[in-house]
């Protein structure tokens, strides 16, 4: 039986899959991944269970059905931008503290099940307007490093999509080229965190 790859997440990994009737891998970075993988003869399955919206507590609700039913032996999560985007848009705000303790949850979990290796995606914004402008500072930066000290701590490959995107914004004339909100990819962007997964994964 082939191994499987799983990807979870918000929206950025959902990218519309649930309205793809192909291979409900969406139009963003998974399908992207999956097609160079393809083309280089891997055939591992891929499954992509983002949902739109999702915060880690929404990912912990789901935790079995979304990623553990699957038993991937690689299992790639990203989350984080909507525990910072709901503390400005809802007055719904979710600590650095409560976002590590939920993430350790679902990596222990998944460890004690069949211990799969893991990719954990730094969460990014590029800021198109000047609230955005203060989100790293007072928010995401203290959920971005969780996600690079858990990386480290199960032995995981690290995505630093927040460097690579701002590097990538400068390079094209500002942040909408990168994501036109500040958070959802444009195709650029999409190709750019698709590379930045498979030079991560390439380490494992």
């Amino acid at each position: 039986m082939a191994s499987t790859i799983v990807f979870t997440g918000d929206s950025i990994t959902d990218a519309g899959r649930r309205r793809d009737r192909r291979r409900h891998l969406g139009t963003g970075y998974v399908r992207l991944v999956a097609d160079e993988l393809e083309a280089r003869g891997d055939s591992r399955a891929i499954v992509n269970t983002g949902i739109s919206g999702d915060r880690a507590v929404d990912l912990r609700a789901r935790w079995e059905q979304d990623a553990l039913a699957h038993e991937p032996e690689l299992l790639s999560i990203y989350v984080g931008i909507n525990d910072t985007w709901r503390r400005y848009d809802s007055g719904s705000p979710t600590s650095a503290d409560a976002f590590a303790a939920i993430y350790r949850s679902l990596l222990d979990e998944a460890q004690e099940r069949f211990a799969p290796r893991f990719i954990l995606v730094e969460p990014f914004v590029v800021p198109v307007t000047g609230e955005q402008r203060h989100w790293g500072a007072d928010d995401l930066d203290a959920k971005r490093a969780v996600v690079e000290s858990l990386a480290a701590e199960y032995g995981a490959a690290f995505v630093p999509l927040q460097s690579i995107l701002s590097d990538a914004a400068t390079q094209n004339g500002g942040a909408a080229a990168i994501a036109t909100d500040g958070v959802h990819p444009t195709p650029l962007g999409n190709s750019l965190i698709a590379g930045a997964w498979l030079t991560a994964e390439a380490k494992l």
